[in-house]
């Protein structure tokens, strides 16, 4: 795609001021209180499904910024009863290892983010004072959609490169039989984390499987109120001539629509399939950190 047709797309997905010139929240409207009450009818087993991956302190090739993990202190040394066990846990949360939600700001295209704001007005040293994490403190409640890809074309994982179009989204629902209403949690697996096992690690900032941008029209036309992917949701290398991320600066800055980084989707993947079922009760918090471009989180999935 070239840098003239991707402006264009950009401009049909756009939500800037759809909700009020100041609004900080883009299709997190989306997500009133009746979605939220509807939402728990998808509940039948009352099964939770983790969907994080663990904290990795590991280095690799997806994995440059190791999260950390020590502890401060130990119960078998001290005086006095009782004696506890305290840790430290540092963690650079945006890349391709640990599971995030990008906030609103993460994200700038041609200088602005999210409803025309300028991102070095409204960012800098200190954090964010536009579109920041604290927009989600409420949390995100809502019907989770699963649409798993590989399922869907009958193998283990799409290959890294590989752009998921509209119609992918599309056939890989009428397989499940899954229907898509406005409001919804959209979960994309490509079965990334399932390559990684089996194969083995390898860095998805040079090759990844992800979504074409063309897949941002669909989601905007029905609605979704958040995207998560088992990966970063972009496809790479990028489909789009002069624009590393489009699915990002579609999402993020076009649509308003939050991103979910690198969700586990596998064992989430095998309950849908048991039960035959790829709907469900979403929920998700982040950590309340002033002016954060995002949090790190462990959303859950309520069968």
């Amino acid at each position: 795609m070239d840098p003239r047709a991707f402006e264009a797309l950009f401009a049909r997905v756009s939500n800037w001021g759809r909700w009020g010139a100041d609004d900080q929240r883009g299709t997190l409207n989306l997500l009133d209180d009746e979605t939220r009450r509807t939402a728990t009818a998808s509940v039948r087993s009352g099964v939770t499904v983790s969907l994080s991956h663990e904290l990795d302190t590991h280095s690799g090739p997806d994995n440059g910024r190791p999260a950390l993990h020590y502890m401060t202190q130990q119960a078998d040394v001290g005086d006095g009863e009782p004696r506890v066990n305290t840790d430290f846990v540092g963690v650079d949360f945006h890349g391709k290892s640990v599971t995030h939600v990008d906030a609103l700001c993460h994200c700038s295209f041609r200088g602005q983010l999210y409803n025309g704001i300028g991102s070095a007005d409204t960012v800098d040293s200190r954090g964010g004072r536009f579109g920041t994490v604290d927009q989600l403190r409420d949390g995100v409640v809502g019907r989770g959609v699963l649409v798993d890809l590989p399922r869907a074309a009958g193998v283990g994982w799409l290959e890294p490169g590989s752009a998921a179009g509209p119609e992918d989204l599309v056939a890989a629902l009428e397989a499940q039989g899954t229907e898509r209403r406005p409001g919804d949690i959209v979960l994309v697996r490509t079965g990334h984390r399932r390559r990684r096992t089996e194969v083995g690690p390898w860095d998805p900032s040079d090759l990844s499987a992800g979504l074409a941008p063309e897949s941002m029209e669909w989601l905007h036309t029905t609605g979704a109120a958040v995207l998560g992917g088992d990966g970063d949701s972009d496809c790479r290398p990028s489909p789009v001539e002069s624009v590393d991320s489009p699915i990002h600066a579609l999402a993020l800055t076009a649509m308003g629509l939050p991103l979910i980084d690198n969700v586990n989707l596998e064992d989430l993947a095998d309950a849908c399939s048991a039960v035959g079922r790829w709907e469900f009760l979403f929920v998700m918090a982040p950590l309340r950190i002033p002016g954060g471009t995002g949090s790190p989180v462990n959303p859950l999935a309520i069968l």
